[in-house]
């Protein structure tokens, strides 16, 4: 039952998010830090992590809400994401595992990541994340799990993204999430990803309004986005809401 506390919470939530000079001046932060490539500027017990504290502390929210028998995520790079999430499900307690899947697994990150101490709790395939065998292989792991929360933040193109929220959705159940990172691309200058195949138009957001056109087990969670403010991922917190 929620107090005195929670409720004052939910509503500065709801004002901060409805403040457009606020949200506006979070998106000119976050678009003048990325000149200084600021998310890769954090570790997470020991493992570069390359993503925003604020959106790690959504996740950690969410992880201790859900408390999944399954995190599935796309995309790997340095592995800290991973260590991250197996270490959130080492405190909730449980066999909880995390799978990552990524086209290509240095072999350096991948000996870093099998000698560290959650290692235990992780699993990884390499392969492309839409590939059909890839796609089996995570659906038999995920076998008999209850809850599965899966994370996108493999390549972040339209077609990309949308065959992995088709492919994956299926196995989130009503309550938990599919958290799609780095939809604010679309929010981003024109100009600023000249060397990557994703832009304005063509991006993990651009991905998801696709998807939410004629999907109605997922909501877009604003509440996450609010409270944030500083995100990678406005409108990327999808909330399951019916099996």
């Amino acid at each position: 039952m929620k107090g005195k506390f929670d409720h004052e919470k939910q509503e500065n939530i709801r004002k901060q998010g409805g403040d457009l000079l606020l949200r506006g001046s979070s998106l000119k932060w976050l678009v003048d830090s990325s000149k200084y490539k600021y998310s890769y500027n954090f570790t997470w017990l020991g493992r570069p992590i390359i993503q925003f504290p604020q959106d790690m502390v959504a996740m950690q929210e969410i992880i201790w809400l859900l408390k999944p028998d399954l995190i599935i995520e796309t995309g790997i790079a340095h592995g800290g994401s991973l260590v991250f999430y197996a270490s959130m499900l080492e405190l909730v307690g449980g066999n909880g595992q995390v799978l990552g899947i990524d086209l290509d697994i240095r072999q350096d990150n991948r000996s870093a990541i099998t000698k560290h101490p959650m290692a235990k709790r992780i699993m990884m395939l390499e392969g492309s994340s839409t590939d059909a065998s890839i796609v089996q292989e995570a659906y038999s792991v995920a076998k008999n799990k209850t809850s599965v929360l899966i994370v996108l933040d493999s390549n972040h193109t339209h077609d990309h993204v949308l065959q992995e929220l088709n492919a994956y959705s299926p196995l989130v159940k009503k309550d938990s999430y599919i958290v799609v990172f780095d939809t604010v691309i679309e929010d981003m200058p024109a100009d600023s990803f000249q060397d990557r195949p994703w832009g304005k138009g063509n991006n993990p957001k651009t991905a998801v309004w696709e998807f939410m056109k004629t999907n109605n087990r997922f909501v877009i969670d604003k509440e996450v986005e609010n409270k944030l403010l500083i995100t990678v991922a406005p409108d990327g917190y999808l909330r399951c809401i019916e099996d």
